[in-house]
């Protein structure tokens, strides 16, 4: 019988493509990948797509991500995954849906909130602010300031959803992504942008509180769109047109 086509998310595919080149030996343990840029230019799509792709595949344990060096394949080590990496959005599709719902949560919270709403966002940004150093604990009052501020409008449907939103950060493969660019300076960022939004929502204003909120969401986002700095000194700083290609992808 035949089965249902389903869509595949497109850094499913790049993972797919460059899993299937690694089993087939194009890419022998040790081996170091093509460059994130090389890599988007010749499967044609972003650097922020290359980059989901290759974390899942460190997830799965088909490469090993080296911070300034590069991306290298490894000795395959059967991995028990309690997930299923292509139920997940990325997280920029995440962090897009997220601006869209939340921005207009945030507006509409600016309208309504009573001081004991701010009093509830103001205790979880006062213990938040003592935990940049522990980011598991910093994640959970991350989820709390939001689901606190969904709160405000007194509709569950919306504060379930953002929760459940949120929650698809808690996985093995957001974990590894956090990792590399998360750390006390961009928690301590992340806080600020808090606070701009619980002081927007505090002065009753709605356009305020929806432009912070949506700043605070590009800017998460722009923060997982930092480069591994895996491109070799000699490439940086030359025309992209006179950079060595692979012709493995």
């Amino acid at each position: 019988m035949f089965a249902a086509i389903q869509p595949r998310r497109l850094y499913r595919q790049v993972a797919d493509q460059i899993r299937a080149l690694i089993e087939k030996g194009e890419f022998a343990v040790g081996d170091r990948l093509p460059g994130e840029r090389e890599l988007a230019e010749q499967l044609e799509v972003s650097r922020p797509t290359v980059r989901e792709a290759l974390i899942a595949l460190e997830v799965e344990g088909f490469v090993n991500i080296r911070m300034g060096s590069g991306i290298y394949v490894i000795q395959q080590r059967p991995r028990r995954i309690s997930y299923h990496p292509e139920d997940l959005e990325g997280p920029f599709e995440l962090l897009r849906a997220r601006s869209l719902i939340e921005c207009a949560i945030a507006e509409e919270a600016a309208k309504v909130a009573t001081s004991a709403h701010i009093a509830a966002l103001d205790d979880v940004l006062t213990k938040m602010a003592s935990t940049f150093h522990s980011p598991q604990t910093s994640i959970g009052y991350d989820r709390d300031f939001h689901t606190t501020v969904a709160g405000i409008i007194e509709n569950s449907a919306l504060n379930r959803f953002v929760g459940e939103l949120f929650d698809q950060r808690m996985t093995p493969y957001f974990e590894k992504l956090a990792s590399y660019f998360e750390g006390p300076a961009s928690w301590r960022q992340a806080f600020a942008e808090h606070r701009a939004i619980r002081d927007a929502i505090a002065a009753g204003d709605p356009a305020a509180a929806r432009a912070a909120m949506q700043f605070h969401l590009q800017q998460s986002q722009a923060r997982f769109s930092e480069s591994f700095g895996e491109e070799p000194d000699a490439e940086r700083g030359q025309p992209e047109g006179s950079r060595k290609r692979s012709n493995k992808i």
